[in-house]
């Protein structure tokens, strides 16, 4: 059933007349395709913040919390906890109440959670209301993929690439401004936390007219492209199969699981590294900004560059090498070397934009799509859940960074060969 919903999200439009597949759904007139970048951009800028302005404040909070090492590392597990949850949901929802208008509700879920989870007294109730907010990042994670592959179908890579700057740029933004913006509030965690509801809120207010379409956009009337034969709107294959049919869409979650492994880890306890290494709280802020904003440029570029190749794996073998050389360096010489390691990092988290693009390569219309970025992202964030909590509990027990770095560095080989098969040129189609 899950499967049948997925494959008729795209075909709200009448099913009698036939088109090709994957061709371009335009986003019609000029304003309205500016008004859909602007969206897709505010949206996107809030993709990070809940997650990267904790990070540099999670000292502060635990100490306010009364939270231990393995309960800061489920604090950090969270996150893709709910996205893999609540992005299993987001197709059958998109389905039902059109993608536009669940990605508006769920910066609304984002708005809500920032603004109560500052005025909360204990730990229950800072998960729940982190949950409420990262449940509404959750919808978007998996929905943006698909509103660009609708409305930019011949655009795939520069559009992911500007939405992933612009999500990179959210979650460096946060990292690098959020301890001199609570120093100068009055040195709260609490209200350093509670001023990015306003960021969020912000967003929300570009998506009401997009949240009215139900269709993404996409004109029923629009003249086919160029592209391969002919199929029928009606086909019913899709409905018979099964997206854990193909291997490209195992590898491609096993991958993104990998990669955001990688990367909570870094959000949640990248700037504790740094401190115990001897760092002020201010500078390992901006060591963490650093190496989150080198996702802004690569963001771009990762994307563009992947759609010109018929295979990415020679990006992920070098996005991985970077990573093992970060961990490295932390493990050797964490404060010498710090904005070198900060750098390496950096580089390697954009193993995520990479990600997102092959999803949108590895199929070849918007339901397919949708099936393999619920798939893909789900099944990743699922696999990503223990490496975090697993991370605060060596730290706790080893009282030290070495086991830690040694489980990181551990999982960036299988992640860089699930990368080198999830890059190989095919589709999911194909395989199902």
């Amino acid at each position: 059933m899950a499967d049948q919903e997925l494959a008729t999200l795209d075909t709200d439009a009448p099913r009698a007349q036939p088109r090709r597949v994957g061709a371009p759904e335009p986003a019609g007139s000029p304003w309205r395709r500016r008004l859909l970048v602007l969206a897709l951009v505010l949206a996107a800028v809030n993709l990070r913040p809940t997650v990267t302005s904790l990070g540099p404040l999670l000292e502060e909070a635990r100490s306010d919390l009364g939270m231990s090492g393995t309960v800061a590392g489920l604090l950090t597990s969270v996150p893709p906890a709910c996205f893999a949850l609540f992005g299993l949901a987001a197709p059958r929802l998109a389905r039902r109440w059109g993608p536009g208008a669940v990605v508006c509700a769920g910066l609304g879920a984002v708005t809500a959670g920032l603004a109560v989870r500052p005025l909360v007294g204990g730990t229950a109730a800072f998960l729940a209301a982190s949950a409420l907010a990262l449940a509404g990042i959750a919808v978007g994670n998996v929905l943006m993929p698909v509103l660009v592959k609708r409305w930019f179908p011949d655009r795939v890579g520069p559009m992911t690439g500007g939405y992933s700057m612009a999500l990179s740029l959210g979650g460096a933004g946060a990292a690098a401004v959020t301890v001199p913006m609570t120093d100068a509030l009055g040195g709260s965690w609490r209200v350093g936390l509670g001023v990015w509801a306003v960021l969020a809120a912000v967003a929300v207010l570009s998506w009401p007219v997009l949240a009215r379409d139900r269709t993404g956009g996409a004109a029923p009337e629009a003249a086919p492209a160029a592209g391969p034969a002919l199929a029928p709107a009606t086909d019913p294959a899709p409905a018979r199969t099964r997206i854990t049919k193909s291997p490209t869409a195992w590898a491609l979650a096993v991958f993104f699981g990998l990669q955001a492994t990688a990367a909570y880890i870094t959000m949640g306890w990248m700037p504790q590294v740094f401190r115990d290494a001897g760092v002020s709280a201010p500078t390992a802020g901006l060591l963490f900004a650093v190496t989150m904003v080198m996702g802004v440029p690569l963001a771009f570029v990762l994307p563009s560059l992947a759609a010109r190749l018929s295979s990415q794996g020679p990006l992920v073998v070098v996005l991985g090498a970077f990573g093992l050389a970060g961990y490295a360096g932390l493990w050797l010489a964490p404060a010498q070397g710090a904005w070198v390691w900060a750098l390496l990092l950096g580089v390697s988290n954009c193993s995520f934009p990479l990600a997102l693009t092959m999803i949108g390569m590895r199929a070849r219309t918007a339901a397919g799509v949708v099936r393999l970025s619920a798939f893909a992202q789900s099944t990743g964030y699922l696999l990503s859940i223990p490496g975090p909590l697993l991370v605060g509990a060596l730290y706790q027990h080893s009282g030290g960074w070495d086991l830690p770095l040694a489980l990181m560095a551990g999982l960036m080989l299988p992640q860089i060969a699930a990368g080198l098969v999830a890059g190989r040129d095919r589709t999911v189609e194909d395989e199902i």
